[in-house]
Order: C-alpha cells, then structure tokens, then sequence
C-alpha cells in the first residue's frame, strides 16, 4: 500500500515526534549523506543508492517512500506478480476497494463488509503511533523550493513527483 509522497513524509515526521528511532534517523542523517546510507546498509537495502542527507523534515519520509516504491517497481520489472493498493483509494471507496483486494487475493468478496468495519478502529491505539498522539503533530509545510528539491530525489527513484499523478503501475482499482 502507498499514498501521496508528500502525506507520507508528513506522517514520517509526525511519527519521528514519538519515535526515538525515526528522530535518531533524521538527526544522523542531517549530518551527511553517508548517515543515511549507513542507516539504510543497516535496514537491509543498498544504501549507495540512498546517500541522501536529510536536511529538512520533509526529506526523511520522502526519502522511506522513494525507497518503497522504487523497490516495488523494481519487483515488477523482474517479473514479480505484485500489486499495490494506493491509500487514498482505500478512504475514498472502502468497500469497494475492499472488494478488489479480496477479489484480488482469492478470498472470499463477502468479507469486504467486515473488512471495512475494522478501519473504524486506530490500530495504533494503544502505541505511541496512535492517531490521538501524532495526530497533534502539524506536518511541516511544503514550499515551493523543498518541492523542487524533493523532486530531484524522486526522479532518481525513478517514482512519480510531486504533484504528478500518484499513480503506481499496477495498483489495483475499484473503477
């Protein structure tokens, strides 16, 4: 699953208010480059494709979802058959996508109904994660320089940019 590059890094940021290890991640890596490629080495992937440094508080989550979905594309160009399902799809028609999802995985269509009843409950709720502690956090804004800048760090993932449709191949749709 994935949704818009520009909410995900506002939720990494807001998820690095609560957890050390995100906040860690990003004062590291504010230092250079080789912080985050060393950070990334660590996490299982190659990190000279990532030696980035995070100099804002955009950068970090943009950089985990480039990362993301480079790497899935990656799985389709090898021949991988795997789907992806975009967030906002999901919150705009949850049934439905439900439906194609389940339909998608063989499994039974009627239980889209139950499905859709359990995003009434935060399943972060009882963690640090949970949408009634991060959610006080405002995400930082996105100017018009940091949008270039971000840009330039999609393209090399070879992702959609910022404000370009954030249309994965191979995502499953209701319509």
């Amino acid at each position: 699953m994935y949704r818009d590059v520009v909410a995900t890094a506002k939720s990494y940021y807001r998820m690095s208010m609560t957890r050390p290890f995100f906040r860690l991640i990003m004062l590291l890596g504010y230092f250079s480059g080789n912080m985050t490629k060393m950070i990334v080495d660590a996490s299982g992937f190659n990190g000279s494709e990532y030696r980035v440094r995070i100099d804002d508080d955009l950068t970090f989550g943009v950089l985990m979802s480039g990362m993301f979905r480079s790497g899935y594309l990656d799985l389709r160009r090898r021949g991988f058959d795997v789907s992806a399902v975009r967030y906002e799809d999901l919150v705009a028609r949850p049934l439905d996508m439900c439906r194609v999802v389940l339909e998608f995985c063989h499994l039974p269509v009627s239980l889209a109904e139950l499905a859709v009843k359990a995003f009434d409950v935060d399943s972060q709720r009882k963690s640090t994660m949970a949408k009634s502690v991060i959610g006080h956090f405002k995400g930082p804004e996105l100017t018009p320089q940091r949008r270039n800048k971000l840009n330039v760090l999609l393209k090399k993932f070879g992702v959609p940019l910022i404000g370009e449709p954030q249309i994965m191949e191979g995502t499953l749709s209701c319509c």
